[in-house]
């Protein structure tokens, strides 16, 4: 019956918010900009996990070329990459804390 309780609550506050007699909780989120990562950057995060080319580009999602190119400086990671690339510069024990390399 918890969940039906939960349910018909929520209702009630919804209706209560509706009449204007109840005011909405909200919680304001901040989302921090994507980083830009320099070549040396990127090859520095690769190297601090211990990962080759190859095993990286297979943590990242991407090809071998694409983590060469961004090595290089001939092309640059964006969006949910970046993302990643920054979770595990902040952590290098990431990508095994995390589950998706596996020793």
């Amino acid at each position: 019956m918890a969940l039906f309780d939960d349910i018909k609550a929520g209702l009630e506050q919804a209706i209560e918010y509706e009449k204007g007699t109840l005011k909405a909780k909200k919680t304001v989120l901040s989302i921090t900009p994507v980083d830009v990562f320099t070549p040396g950057e990127i090859r520095e995060i690769r190297k601090s996990t211990g990962l080759t080319q190859v095993l990286f580009a297979k943590y990242m999602g991407v090809s071998v070329k694409t983590v060469e190119s961004w090595e290089a400086g001939r092309n640059h990671p964006e969006g949910a990459a970046c993302r990643l690339l920054t979770l595990t510069r902040n952590d290098p024990t990431f990508p095994q804390s995390s589950g998706i390399v596996v020793r």
